[in-house]
């Protein structure tokens, strides 16, 4: 026995770390993820959409093999073996949905509107703010071919980053359709089938644009580019005509006006008109959604027609947006940069077909939650702390009753409170729970004030302005400590906090 012990005591500890691409996230960061959530599900809501929970686990052929940037059936997931296939944790909500649809078709209404919100799981190269695992909130129509659908997915995703914090004119949704780039395709003798490995490679380079220019664009499209680290991304090995023809549709792009975001369609129709009907057929859905959109008001401080939009996931068959972020933030080094990208989606005709072998049109558009709340946090700087709870402090163990009934009649009044539970071997221990709390007044009751039925309120909240430089004159309005009656500590609470948010 002594021998066993022995050895567990040996045994090499394991590392409290938490795995590379993983990250804990705490009450503050919890909470505003929280809210953020429940404003975009009250849009999604109020234009008629629908919850939806899946699991996080789906079969791997399920899930299928959509990715951007992989070349096996389970790279870039995490999945195992599992008879009689393989199981994987989902990468998006959109191919769960694929599978409810499917599954369920014949209970389902038709359309069927559905958001969704939950952990997705990729299993990529981590980078700074990228990680393996993040939060989605999504909504999606299954079985609508209607233009309408896409317009509206344009008009959601505008209303919801808005719910969530971001100002108009701080924000573009970019629109374009994969059709106008199976023509740009068509046009230089490229395939244009989904799955073709030069396709692929060309639209991915296209995708680029907007970080790596068109030097970078150019050099993709030929043998390769080497990026700032040192990385080697392999080219679509194209001949110098056929990365002419592409690079041609780009400075096309680039000489469109930007007045109007419709500006852009007369450019695209100049390049594609007679050289490729697919991708008419795809500009001839843009203007059907642009007189939508410019119906409803949508202008040049919203929307942007952005032929260099492709979307990395490879099920989208017409329409894509994209959300992009237009205000600067510093990076680590502090130089000024644009933050990005925070929601996309589009049209994905295709992906129900796969399990029932009928077309059923859909359509969706998809916001990445971390990437927001980093966006909005940068743009404001260091975010205030969530307002914790008062905190009780205990004077003696005996009267911890006492104590947790305080607490609890707080509650009932609707003050987030709780009681001391660490040693309560001083006071200045408690205080600096209550600091590292953020609460904003502790409830201190001794002998002294128990034998007068008297409770002290010490405003905590206060205590921060004044260190952070109130004036006199607040000083003076303000007591930071107060003695009430014991009958009177929530009444006298509620004032407190009400002053100090004042």
């Amino acid at each position: 026995m002594k021998s066993t012990m022995a050895k567990m005591g040996s045994a090499r500890r394991p590392a409290a770390e938490t795995p590379k691409g993983f990250r804990d996230y705490f009450g503050n960061e919890v909470t505003k993820r929280t809210k953020m959530l429940g404003a975009i599900a009250e849009v999604f809501e109020t234009y008629g959409f629908q919850a939806l929970e899946t699991p996080a686990v789906e079969n791997l052929d399920a899930l299928g093999k959509f990715l951007p940037d992989i070349d096996q059936p389970n790279e870039g997931v995490f999945a195992w073996k599992e008879t009689p296939g393989w199981l994987a944790l989902r990468y998006d909500l959109t191919a769960p949905l694929a599978r409810v649809a499917a599954q369920h078709r014949n209970s389902l209404p038709s359309p069927y509107r559905r958001y969704a919100i939950g952990p997705v799981w990729r299993n990529e190269k981590p980078g700074p703010g990228r990680y393996r695992q993040f939060y989605q909130c999504d909504a999606d129509t299954v079985g609508s071919a209607s233009a309408a659908s896409d317009a509206e997915m344009c008009m959601l995703v505008s209303d919801a980053v808005e719910a969530a914090g971001i100002v108009r004119g701080e924000y573009l949704v970019r629109i374009n359709n994969r059709k106008l780039l199976d023509g740009i395709l068509e046009n230089a003798g490229l395939s244009t089938e989904e799955g073709d490995a030069t396709r692929d490679t060309v639209l991915r380079a296209l995708d680029k644009f907007d970080r790596i220019g068109v030097d970078g664009v150019s050099a993709l499209l030929q043998k390769g580019r080497k990026d700032e680290s040192g990385d080697f991304t392999r080219g679509a090995e194209l001949s110098p005509d056929q990365a002419a023809q592409i690079l041609e549709f780009l400075d096309a792009e680039l000489d469109a006006p930007s007045n109007e975001p419709w500006d852009m369609l007369d450019e695209i129709k100049l390049y594609l008109d007679q050289r490729s009907e697919i991708g008419m057929e795809g500009w001839r859905e843009l203007a059907e959604i642009a007189e939508m959109l410019d119906a409803q008001g949508f202008g040049s401080d919203r929307l942007k027609v952005d032929p260099t939009v492709v979307r990395g996931l490879g099920y989208y068959t017409g329409p894509v947006i994209e959300v992009e972020l237009t205000f600067e933030i510093r990076d680590e080094v502090g130089r000024p940069r644009r933050f990005g990208s925070v929601a996309g989606g589009g049209r994905y005709d295709g992906l129900v077909e796969r399990f029932t072998g009928q077309k059923v049109p859909a359509t969706g558009v998809s916001i990445g939650v971390d990437r927001l709340l980093a966006a909005l946090e940068a743009r404001q700087g260091i975010a205030a702390k969530e307002v914790g709870p008062v905190v009780v402090t205990v004077m003696d163990r005996d009267r911890m009753s006492e104590y947790m009934k305080m607490a609890g009649e707080l509650r009932k009044a609707g003050i987030k409170a709780e009681v001391f539970l660490g040693n309560p071997r001083n006071l200045g221990r408690q205080m600096k729970y209550a600091d590292q709390r953020n609460s904003p007044i502790a409830v201190i009751q001794g002998d002294n004030e128990r034998t007068r039925d008297k409770v002290i309120l010490k405003d905590l909240a206060l205590g921060l302005k004044i260190a952070t430089g109130a004036t006199l004159d607040e000083w003076r309005k303000h007591e930071a400590q107060v003695e009430v009656s014991r009958s009177s500590l929530v009444e006298a609470a509620s004032n407190m906090l009400k002053s100090s948010a004042g």
